[in-house]
């Protein structure tokens, strides 16, 4: 497809080469993929690009830059290749990237889910419903990565839960041409507000909640919470919101006529009541439209309810049968990293949840200690290079719902990972619990193990079913359930 096409109509100015040019091997941020035929978008700021990567994108046969301020001095294409300026070149490059594969969204149901907890449990569970209860083709993009059904889509390792606009579109596209009906997609308030999600036809946006976490990104909540409101103003068709949630109302008012709502507390469209919680999961009543149904979920917690609400309404929305979809939760497989629950040789239950913020990991604790006849032992750390106002408080909150607390290293990025951990202590300490400092985190749920009974329960948390660990600029292979079922095999 020819450049000019792609820009028409976006502002922009040729500084050199023809806009003719056809653009044959995709777009690229990073200069190391380019290839004879790409467009490279040098996106200030981008870790493996921006404008110092020009000179490698030529070199390797991009045909096309598109930077807001041109090529650096020393970078000056020969030739054809085409220079365009644009004022922000994430959104050019966005609406590039949503034509270059043929805005390929348009043709599916695509619901996007923002919030800080609870994207990854909604999107598995969406899916699931659908593919329950209507035999649909859904594809799933998020944390744990992309597919089709069990069907992964081979893309590079990367810790974006919201892919890049290149990205996105293209998996959209790969979906598309694999006829997939329906596509669930996490919107990180980063991918938000880097406009990854521009030119995206969103059919429904389901918000979850908003609790404090990645202030380093955004400063304040408030802030952290503009960034997560941009789905809905404007990106989306309809919205499925929390109710029990006050965010609920910028929402409505942002989106008038617009709006289902779901909730435990709150009046709301989708309701629920009468919860009944163990380990096997939770029993609960439905209440919509002046009907009651009797519903269940493999899945421990009010929480979990709260996320099946928000799957109910959204499938609901979306036309497909109520009683079909209540009992499709029923028969809904586990998430991976979400709560997920195995039982050692000596009859020790262990969790693996993805827990890393405040919220989340209260509730997933206060949860455990609903249905826990023995010792709760937690094994946690918190994020490198992330908001270290949180690091204290989940100190906190971990001592206060356990008997036991191995605190290890999550992923350090490129902090010191016991300078982290002093970080964490003084909440620790203030609750008296008796905890351990073990920053490898093999040996640290080792440790957790050895010291539990028959009975008792070990939450892993903070990184849920994440293949890898974050240390420096390396990705290592990590993950917490394959260790943990490596140790009870020892």
């Amino acid at each position: 497809m020819k450049l000019s096409a792609l820009l028409d109509g976006h502002d922009h100015q040729i500084l050199h080469g023809d806009p003719g040019v056809p653009i044959t091997a995709g777009i690229a941020f990073d200069a190391r993929n380019v290839m004879s035929g790409s467009l490279y978008v040098a996106i200030p700021g981008h870790e493996e690009g921006g404008p110092g990567g020009i000179g490698l994108a030529l070199e390797r046969g991009a045909v096309a830059v598109l930077a807001e301020d041109g090529a650096p001095p020393g970078t000056e294409p020969a030739g054809q290749v085409c220079v365009v300026r644009v004022t922000d070149a994430r959104a050019a490059a966005s609406l590039i990237a949503s034509r270059y594969y043929g805005e390929a969204g348009r043709t599916m149901d695509v619901v996007a889910i923002t919030g800080t907890n609870g994207k990854t449990s909604v999107s598995y569970m969406v899916e699931s419903a659908l593919r329950l209860a209507a035999g649909a083709k859904v594809g799933v993009i998020g944390t744990s990565g992309s597919r089709i059904g069990t069907e992964r889509i081979p893309m590079p390792r990367s810790v974006l839960s919201t892919p890049e606009s290149p990205d996105l579109h293209y998996l959209l596209g790969h979906m598309r041409d694999r006829e997939t009906s329906s596509v669930v997609l996490e919107a990180t308030s980063m991918g938000l507000l880097q406009r990854r999600l521009d030119h995206v036809p969103v059919s429904i946006g389901v918000f979850t909640n908003l609790t404090q976490d990645h202030l380093d990104d955004h400063g304040t909540m408030e802030h952290y919470k503009n960034a997560k409101l941009r789905l809905f103003a404007g990106l989306c068709d309809r919205a499925v919101v929390n109710a029990d949630d006050p965010v609920s109302a910028d929402i409505m008012a942002l989106m008038p006529g617009a709006v289902t709502t779901y909730g435990l507390d709150a009046p709301a469209d989708y309701r629920a009541s009468d919860l009944v919680v163990d380990a096997a999961g939770t029993r609960f009543t439905l209440h919509h439209d002046g009907r009651k149904y009797p519903a269940a979920i493999p899945i421990p917690g009010r929480f979990s309810v709260s996320n099946a609400l928000a799957t109910l309404a959204t499938c609901h929305l979306l036309g497909h049968e109520l009683p079909a979809l209540v009992e499709a939760l029923d028969r809904m497989p586990p998430t991976p990293g979400r709560l997920e629950q195995f039982t050692t040789a000596q009859g020790v239950c262990v969790i693996v949840d993805y827990a890393h913020s405040p919220d989340s990991l209260e509730k997933v604790l206060a949860t455990i200690r609903g249905f826990a006849t023995g010792s709760v032992i937690t094994v946690f750390g918190c994020g490198g290079d992330r908001d270290i106002t949180k690091r204290a408080l989940m100190g906190e909150i971990a001592g206060r719902h356990s008997d036991r607390c191995v605190l290890t290293s999550d992923n350090p990025r490129d902090e010191d990972p016991e300078a982290i951990l002093d970080q964490i202590v003084p909440g620790l300490t203030s609750t008296g619990t008796p905890f351990e400092r073990v920053a490898d985190r093999r040996e640290a749920i080792s440790r957790a193990l050895s010291a539990a009974r028959r009975g008792d329960v070990v939450l892993v948390a903070g990184k849920g079913s994440e293949p890898h660990q974050i240390v420096g600029e390396q990705l290592i292979p990590f993950d917490d359930m394959t260790v943990v079922r490596e140790l009870d095999a020892l």
